[in-house]
């Protein structure tokens, strides 16, 4: 049974105040990634990574969800995290941490995520779904990164061959439980795309 409230723990990346602020209105989109690392933890690592100089900034999603149904906001929804290539202006992003293709991300032969995901983490992701439709007038969309990102590109072990830059959420997830619980419908490939 989905919980009616989640409780969101605030842990704020280092280089939350130098990300772009944005108003409500601006955000139609949430976007649901998986971290595709072993742990919270090491995806905490990669998050306070700074990628962006100029603004000493980094990538990361606005909220974590742990396997235990833990939830926990890293960047605050009225700034623009760094989580998916031409949609951060617009989104709220997602992560859940999942193996996905860990650590060969892009190995040709370890391109199946098999890992599921645990029913405390649905859950969680599903009230905190809800709350965010609550909280912000302009959400619409879902989308998964794999959505919005199919960007081919050479395997670390054959460059002559491609796989997708980006597979997450991946197969594992429920997506249809997600539509039969939320109203916001799904963006489909790059051509479906409203916005």
């Amino acid at each position: 049974m989905v919980p009616d409230s989640v409780c969101v723990h605030l842990r704020p990346l280092p280089y939350e105040a130098a990300l772009a602020q944005r108003a409500a209105e601006q955000i139609d989109l949430v976007v649901i990634h998986c971290t595709e690392l072993p742990d919270l933890a090491t995806a905490r690592e990669y998050g306070e990574k700074v990628h962006y100089g100029v603004n000493g900034t980094g990538n990361s999603g606005h909220f974590y969800i742990d396997r235990d149904g833990r939830v926990e906001q890293w960047v605050d929804p009225m700034r623009q995290a760094h989580h998916v290539r031409g949609f951060n202006e617009r989104s709220i992003g997602i992560e859940l941490v999942n193996l996905g293709r860990y650590p060969n991300w892009l190995h040709t032969a370890h391109q199946h995520m098999q890992e599921p995901y645990p029913e405390a983490q649905i859950d969680s992701l599903l009230t905190l779904l809800g709350k965010l439709d609550a909280e912000l007038p302009g959400l619409r969309w879902l989308a998964g990164h794999e959505d919005l990102d199919q960007e081919r590109v050479p395997a670390s072990n054959d460059p002559e061959q491609t796989v997708c830059r980006k597979q997450d959420p991946g197969p594992q997830f429920p997506w249809a439980r997600i539509a039969a619980t939320s109203r916001l419908g799904r963006l489909g490939p790059a051509n479906d795309r409203p916005g």
